[in-house]
């Protein structure tokens, strides 16, 4: 009884290594992969950069201090009840 314990503990962890390892090893060529696209894909942008467009954004505040101090009064009043 004791014999089949110890077979089948060693064969799970005979298992247990061998799938770990197989991961590992899947995750380790992953890594390498997309290491080795990012390099392509840096290399590609300098041969053929894009265009940015710049947007510029005007944004007007009107009241600044007026809305802030609405809210400030209104979380008071929550927070009081």
């Amino acid at each position: 009884m004791m014999e089949q314990f110890t077979l089948h503990l060693e064969e799970g962890l005979i298992l247990l290594a061998i799938g770990m390892g197989v991961v590992f090893g899947f995750l380790l060529i992953m890594v390498f992969a997309m290491n080795a696209m990012s390099m392509v894909v840096k290399w590609l942008n300098k041969l053929f950069p894009e265009e940015v467009e710049v947007v510029e954004k005007k944004g007007v505040r009107k009241n600044v201090a007026e809305e802030e101090a609405i809210a400030v009064a209104i979380a008071v009043a929550r927070a009081q009840g």
